[in-house]
């Protein structure tokens, strides 16, 4: 492994703990989901990023269908969010 890709995975990682923490803290249920959305993100670039150097091009799919969910989450969401404020 190169010590380039093992700083951004020890990058991401510590990206992924801070989210997490986060999720679990709060304080509103907005910070809550946008954690969500990062926690997301990092898994999204880790896969991208294992499949460099696993050379795996099927995890490139993999993180394609991560990246869609985590945006069907989103809208799901503001929709839900909306729905509860009127």
């Amino acid at each position: 492994m190169s010590p380039v890709l093992a700083v951004i995975l020890t990058v991401l990682l510590a990206s992924l703990l801070g989210g997490l923490w986060r999720v679990i803290r709060g304080p509103s249920d907005s910070d809550r989901m946008l954690s969500a959305q990062l926690l997301g993100t990092a898994a999204v670039a880790m896969t991208v990023v294992l499949a460099r150097l696993q050379d795996m091009p099927a995890l490139l799919d993999v993180a394609l269908v991560l990246a869609l969910l985590a945006a069907v989450t989103l809208v799901a969401y503001v929709a839900l969010s909306e729905s509860r404020g009127r």
